[in-house]
């Protein structure tokens, strides 16, 4: 409700943006400053049954704010104030001065020492309890690797982790050995450089659990964008130079973008899922690092990895 101007551009936003998951439900125009929230239009907006409203402003009354609060507060809805500021790839943090909101801008969103600590501690634990009560599951993978198909049981790659700093990443082999001889190239659901083995401990991600080792050396993290190499990266960045800002997070085992969009084929799919990884910048936490691993084990179960 409120300028049309600003709600056309968080319309737009939405628009670009369908992992945030808004279902918009209908407009109350006010292009002058709103000033009474009237019974004709709370009407309307209980007949809508809403979750969230938001207050799109150039200016708004006080007494305006203090009812739409308690509107939502008896109706169970969230009210969520608009300005008309408009970040170009910037992000603003939200800091209460007494009853003085005000926006911090900065170039990447800011994570916590809090939110450090606890997500480090966090990987330590999971990483721990993973490895140790599942020794026989990756000495058996490590075996059936090994005798499977030529070449060693473990693979190591290349990969550009936090901060732009390049590290070794493990995964049990699932490619013929040589399969990059004519450069890098990214896996395809048909690609004949995939073992038959291979192609089981892919599809149900498997392969991936050497990285366990990764986090305890403190490279990756459980849950963050997956790391790519740096031949992949220069080419997202001159289509996306936002991907510059997930080097400022450690690069997971698993990810948002990797539950909600699944594997890339080529640049432009993962520039699509990068957009995930960057709404995880952005919300950051040890909920949501929860929501995604147990996601992750379904997609497991699922058999849906490539």
């Amino acid at each position: 409700m409120g300028d049309s101007n600003i709600a056309a551009k968080l319309v737009d936003s939405f628009s670009q943006h369908p992992e945030y998951g808004y279902d918009l439900i209908d407009f109350i125009p006010g292009n002058e400053t709103l000033s009474v929230l009237d019974e004709k239009i709370t009407d309307k907006i209980l007949e809508e049954s809403p979750d969230e409203i938001f207050v799109c402003y150039k200016n708004i009354e006080e007494g305006l704010l203090d009812q739409l609060i308690d509107f939502g507060n008896d109706n169970l809805i969230k009210i969520k104030v608009v300005s008309d500021l408009m970040l170009t790839h910037n992000y603003a943090q939200l800091v209460n001065y007494h009853n003085v909101p005000v926006l911090q801008i900065t170039s990447h969103p800011e994570i916590s020492l809090k939110i450090r600590i606890l997500k480090r501690g966090f990987d330590l634990l999971f990483s721990i309890c993973t490895m140790t009560l599942g020794a026989p599951v990756f000495l058996l993978l490590l075996l059936v690797t090994k005798f499977s198909s030529k070449g060693p049981a473990l693979f190591k790659q290349e990969r550009i982790g936090r901060n732009g700093r390049p590290f070794y990443i493990y995964k049990f082999r699932s490619m013929y050995i040589d399969a990059e001889s004519n450069g890098p190239q990214l896996s395809s659901s048909y690609d004949v450089r995939i073992t038959k083995w291979g192609r089981i401990i892919r599809q149900t991600r498997l392969d991936e659990l050497p990285q366990f080792w990764n986090v305890l050396k403190g490279e990756m993290s459980v849950v963050g964008p997956r790391p790519e190499r740096q031949y992949f990266i220069e080419k997202i960045i001159t289509k996306t130079p936002n991907y510059k800002k997930l080097f400022h997070l450690k690069p997971g085992i698993t990810s948002m973008g990797q539950v909600h969009y699944g594997y890339a084929e080529n640049v432009d799919e993962m520039c699509h899922r990068m957009r995930y990884d960057l709404l995880y910048l952005q919300n950051m936490s040890l909920n949501s690092d929860l929501n995604i691993i147990i996601k992750t084990v379904k997609v497991m179960l699922q058999r849906k990895g490539k």
